[in-house]
């Protein structure tokens, strides 16, 4: 079992910034994928930016340039700094955590935190 916390979001106005934090805790050895989603009002949840062991990432394209998403492995931390945010980028951001190795092998499950609100006003 994994469990995440996401902590950083509030409230900014735009072209402010904001850094999400997402700590994994649990019976694990190590997880291989770590990513942020969003889903803003009305609208599906979508992939923001996530980040594989080796440090290869992969954005958004509205993002990209603007989030950077890094992680500490040794405290099984993901973080995304968001620059120059937008109102467009008001969403509940979701922390998610996959391909992870348990004692009983690789896990292909999705594990999601329960979310952080940011809101960005014009």
């Amino acid at each position: 079992q994994v469990q995440l916390v996401e902590s950083g979001g509030g409230l900014v106005q735009a072209g402010g910034s904001l850094k999400l934090s997402c700590a994994a805790s649990g019976t694990f050895f190590r997880i291989n994928v770590m990513g942020w989603y969003r889903a803003a009002p009305g609208k599906q949840r979508e992939l923001v930016a996530s980040i594989i062991i080796d440090g290869s990432t992969n954005y958004a394209e509205s993002v990209k340039g603007r989030f950077t998403i890094s992680r500490d492995s040794a405290k099984n931390t993901v973080y995304l700094q968001m620059n120059s945010l937008k109102p467009e980028d008001t969403a509940v951001y979701y922390c998610n955590a996959n391909s992870i190795w348990t004692t009983a092998g690789w896990s292909a499950v999705d594990y999601w935190g329960e979310g952080t609100l940011v809101t960005v006003s014009s």
